[in-house]
Protein backbone atom coordinates (compact mmCIF):
# COMPACT_ATOMS: atom_id res chain seq x y z
CA UNK A 1 0.00 0.00 0.00
CA UNK A 2 1.42 3.62 -0.59
CA UNK A 3 0.93 6.29 1.99
CA UNK A 4 -1.18 8.23 0.10
CA UNK A 5 -3.45 5.37 0.15
CA UNK A 6 -3.01 4.70 4.20
CA UNK A 7 -3.47 8.38 5.37
CA UNK A 8 -7.18 8.01 3.78
CA UNK A 9 -7.90 4.98 6.11
CA UNK A 10 -8.71 5.04 9.32
CA UNK A 11 -5.52 4.51 11.86
CA UNK A 12 -4.56 6.52 15.00
CA UNK A 13 -2.04 9.32 14.87
CA UNK A 14 0.35 8.30 17.77
CA UNK A 15 4.01 8.76 18.72
CA UNK A 16 5.56 5.70 19.94
CA UNK A 17 9.50 5.04 20.76
CA UNK A 18 10.86 1.91 19.37
CA UNK A 19 13.68 0.42 17.75
CA UNK A 20 14.39 -1.47 14.33
CA UNK A 21 15.97 -3.58 11.99
CA UNK A 22 16.57 -4.12 8.45
CA UNK A 23 17.63 -7.17 6.83
CA UNK A 24 19.56 -5.37 4.30
CA UNK A 25 21.70 -3.66 7.71
CA UNK A 26 24.68 -5.68 9.15
CA UNK A 27 27.58 -4.64 11.37
CA UNK A 28 31.20 -4.87 10.37
CA UNK A 29 30.64 -8.10 12.57
CA UNK A 30 27.83 -9.43 9.90
CA UNK A 31 24.86 -8.98 13.21
CA UNK A 32 21.91 -6.90 12.37
CA UNK A 33 22.04 -2.95 13.00
CA UNK A 34 19.68 -1.88 15.14
CA UNK A 35 18.35 1.71 14.88
CA UNK A 36 15.82 3.90 16.96
CA UNK A 37 12.34 4.80 15.69
CA UNK A 38 9.01 6.60 16.16
CA UNK A 39 6.04 6.32 14.94
CA UNK A 40 3.99 8.61 13.85
CA UNK A 41 0.61 6.72 12.31
CA UNK A 42 -0.92 3.17 13.27
CA UNK A 43 -3.60 0.85 12.30
CA UNK A 44 -3.97 -3.10 13.23
CA UNK A 45 -2.39 -3.62 9.27
CA UNK A 46 0.49 -0.95 8.90
CA UNK A 47 2.09 2.06 10.38
CA UNK A 48 4.28 4.71 9.52
CA UNK A 49 7.83 4.84 11.10
CA UNK A 50 9.88 7.91 11.43
CA UNK A 51 13.21 6.36 11.13
CA UNK A 52 17.29 7.73 10.33
CA UNK A 53 17.39 4.77 7.89
CA UNK A 54 14.68 3.83 5.85
CA UNK A 55 15.94 0.68 3.84
CA UNK A 56 13.95 -0.21 0.40
CA UNK A 57 10.55 -1.03 -0.57
CA UNK A 58 10.51 -4.95 -0.22
CA UNK A 59 13.29 -4.78 3.04
CA UNK A 60 11.96 -6.68 6.00
CA UNK A 61 12.24 -5.13 9.30
CA UNK A 62 12.27 -6.57 12.58
CA UNK A 63 10.92 -4.36 15.21
CA UNK A 64 9.81 -3.54 18.93
CA UNK A 65 7.55 -1.31 20.53
CA UNK A 66 6.66 -0.91 24.07
CA UNK A 67 2.90 -0.65 23.56
CA UNK A 68 2.91 -3.41 20.64
CA UNK A 69 5.69 -5.93 21.26
CA UNK A 70 7.83 -7.55 18.59
CA UNK A 71 6.37 -6.90 15.60
CA UNK A 72 7.78 -7.94 11.65
CA UNK A 73 7.18 -6.98 8.04
CA UNK A 74 7.67 -5.73 5.30
CA UNK A 75 7.99 -1.84 3.53
CA UNK A 76 5.76 -1.09 0.93
CA UNK A 77 6.42 2.90 0.93
CA UNK A 78 8.83 5.27 1.68
CA UNK A 79 8.80 9.44 2.38
CA UNK A 80 11.72 11.22 2.88
CA UNK A 81 11.66 11.25 6.49
CA UNK A 82 9.22 7.63 7.50
CA UNK A 83 8.62 4.31 5.90
CA UNK A 84 5.57 2.47 5.75
CA UNK A 85 5.23 -0.95 7.61
CA UNK A 86 3.36 -3.87 6.50
CA UNK A 87 2.62 -6.03 9.37
CA UNK A 88 3.13 -9.21 9.33
CA UNK A 89 1.17 -10.71 12.96
CA UNK A 90 -1.53 -12.74 13.65
CA UNK A 91 -5.13 -11.99 13.99
CA UNK A 92 -4.78 -12.11 17.73
CA UNK A 93 -2.18 -9.93 18.11
CA UNK A 94 -3.85 -7.65 15.39
CA UNK A 95 -6.72 -7.73 18.11
CA UNK A 96 -4.17 -7.05 20.59
CA UNK A 97 -2.82 -3.92 18.76
CA UNK A 98 -6.97 -2.34 17.95
CA UNK A 99 -8.17 -2.39 21.60
CA UNK A 100 -4.70 -0.45 22.66
CA UNK A 101 -5.15 1.81 19.41
CA UNK A 102 -8.68 2.22 20.22
CA UNK A 103 -7.08 3.44 24.14
CA UNK A 104 -4.54 5.49 23.56
CA UNK A 105 -7.02 7.28 20.51
CA UNK A 106 -9.60 8.09 23.54
CA UNK A 107 -6.55 9.16 25.48
CA UNK A 108 -5.61 11.83 23.23
CA UNK A 109 -9.69 13.08 22.72
CA UNK A 110 -9.44 13.41 26.20
CA UNK A 111 -6.29 13.30 28.68
CA UNK A 112 -8.88 12.91 32.06
CA UNK A 113 -9.14 9.45 30.60
CA UNK A 114 -6.30 6.93 32.66
CA UNK A 115 -5.41 3.74 32.69
CA UNK A 116 -7.05 2.48 36.22
CA UNK A 117 -5.22 -0.87 36.91
CA UNK A 118 -2.65 0.33 39.48
CA UNK A 119 0.69 -0.49 37.08
CA UNK A 120 0.92 0.36 33.31
CA UNK A 121 1.06 -3.08 31.29
CA UNK A 122 3.90 -3.21 28.76
CA UNK A 123 4.74 -6.07 26.09
CA UNK A 124 8.54 -7.53 27.07
CA UNK A 125 11.17 -7.77 24.66
CA UNK A 126 11.11 -11.06 24.95
CA UNK A 127 7.85 -12.66 25.49
CA UNK A 128 8.31 -16.10 25.13
CA UNK A 129 9.05 -17.55 28.70
CA UNK A 130 7.64 -20.70 30.62
CA UNK A 131 5.18 -21.74 33.31
CA UNK A 132 6.17 -23.86 36.39
CA UNK A 133 3.17 -25.81 37.95
CA UNK A 134 3.29 -27.19 41.62
CA UNK A 135 3.61 -30.77 40.35
CA UNK A 136 6.84 -30.02 38.65
CA UNK A 137 5.39 -29.75 35.44
CA UNK A 138 6.60 -26.66 32.70
CA UNK A 139 5.02 -25.31 29.49
CA UNK A 140 6.26 -23.09 27.40
CA UNK A 141 4.24 -19.51 27.19
CA UNK A 142 4.09 -16.24 25.45
CA UNK A 143 3.38 -13.14 27.57
CA UNK A 144 0.46 -11.02 25.60
CA UNK A 145 1.41 -8.18 28.35
CA UNK A 146 3.08 -8.01 31.67
CA UNK A 147 3.09 -5.68 35.13
CA UNK A 148 5.06 -5.46 38.03
CA UNK A 149 2.21 -6.85 39.76
CA UNK A 150 1.01 -9.56 36.89
CA UNK A 151 0.99 -10.83 33.67
CA UNK A 152 -1.29 -12.17 31.03
CA UNK A 153 -0.27 -15.43 29.29
CA UNK A 154 -0.89 -17.25 26.18
CA UNK A 155 -0.27 -21.01 26.26
CA UNK A 156 -1.85 -24.40 25.04
CA UNK A 157 -3.07 -24.93 28.24
CA UNK A 158 -5.62 -22.89 30.71
CA UNK A 159 -5.53 -24.10 34.48
CA UNK A 160 -8.17 -23.27 37.13
CA UNK A 161 -8.23 -20.25 38.47
CA UNK A 162 -6.40 -19.80 41.72
CA UNK A 163 -3.95 -22.80 40.69
CA UNK A 164 -0.58 -21.54 41.58
CA UNK A 165 2.69 -21.33 39.61
CA UNK A 166 5.46 -19.55 38.57
CA UNK A 167 6.17 -17.49 35.29
CA UNK A 168 9.95 -17.54 34.65
CA UNK A 169 11.53 -17.11 38.35
CA UNK A 170 8.12 -15.22 39.39
CA UNK A 171 5.82 -17.02 41.89
CA UNK A 172 1.92 -16.34 41.14
CA UNK A 173 -1.72 -17.60 41.01
CA UNK A 174 -4.10 -17.42 37.87
CA UNK A 175 -6.75 -14.75 38.77
CA UNK A 176 -9.26 -14.53 35.17
CA UNK A 177 -9.84 -15.99 32.58
CA UNK A 178 -9.22 -14.38 28.73
CA UNK A 179 -9.62 -14.90 25.52
CA UNK A 180 -6.96 -17.10 24.37
CA UNK A 181 -5.42 -16.73 27.61
CA UNK A 182 -5.31 -15.95 31.22
CA UNK A 183 -3.87 -13.65 33.78
CA UNK A 184 -1.85 -14.37 36.99
CA UNK A 185 -1.10 -12.41 39.96
CA UNK A 186 2.18 -12.27 41.08
CA UNK A 187 2.82 -12.76 44.86
CA UNK A 188 4.94 -10.08 45.63
CA UNK A 189 5.18 -7.09 43.54
CA UNK A 190 8.42 -6.95 41.18
CA UNK A 191 11.22 -3.90 40.82
CA UNK A 192 10.77 -2.32 37.31
CA UNK A 193 14.81 -3.54 37.08
CA UNK A 194 14.57 -6.91 37.78
CA UNK A 195 11.42 -8.13 36.24
CA UNK A 196 12.28 -9.04 32.18
CA UNK A 197 14.95 -11.28 33.67
CA UNK A 198 12.95 -12.51 36.12
CA UNK A 199 10.08 -13.26 33.50
CA UNK A 200 11.94 -14.57 30.46
CA UNK A 201 14.90 -16.84 32.16
CA UNK A 202 13.18 -20.25 30.92
CA UNK A 203 13.24 -23.15 33.98
CA UNK A 204 13.60 -26.51 32.39
CA UNK A 205 11.88 -29.51 34.15
CA UNK A 206 13.76 -30.71 37.53
CA UNK A 207 11.82 -34.20 38.68
CA UNK A 208 14.07 -34.17 41.53
CA UNK A 209 12.61 -30.77 43.33
CA UNK A 210 9.49 -31.00 42.38
CA UNK A 211 8.20 -31.73 45.90
CA UNK A 212 10.18 -29.11 47.29
CA UNK A 213 8.44 -26.54 44.68
CA UNK A 214 5.16 -27.72 45.69
CA UNK A 215 5.61 -26.74 48.97
CA UNK A 216 7.10 -22.96 48.27
CA UNK A 217 3.91 -22.71 45.35
CA UNK A 218 1.27 -23.88 47.58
Amino acid sequence: MSVTNFLKQRAVNVAIEGHYELDTWYTAQGKPRTFPCQTSRVSPFRMMVVAPVLGKVGDRVTSYFSDFGNLEGRISDITEREFLFELDISGAMRKRMADKLEWLEQQQKDPSIRDLRKHTRNVPAMPHSTLTFADGSVHTCFIIDVSLSGAAISADIQPEIGTPLALGSCVGRVVRHLAGGFAIQFVQEQTRADLEHRIARPRPPRRKTASRRVTALS
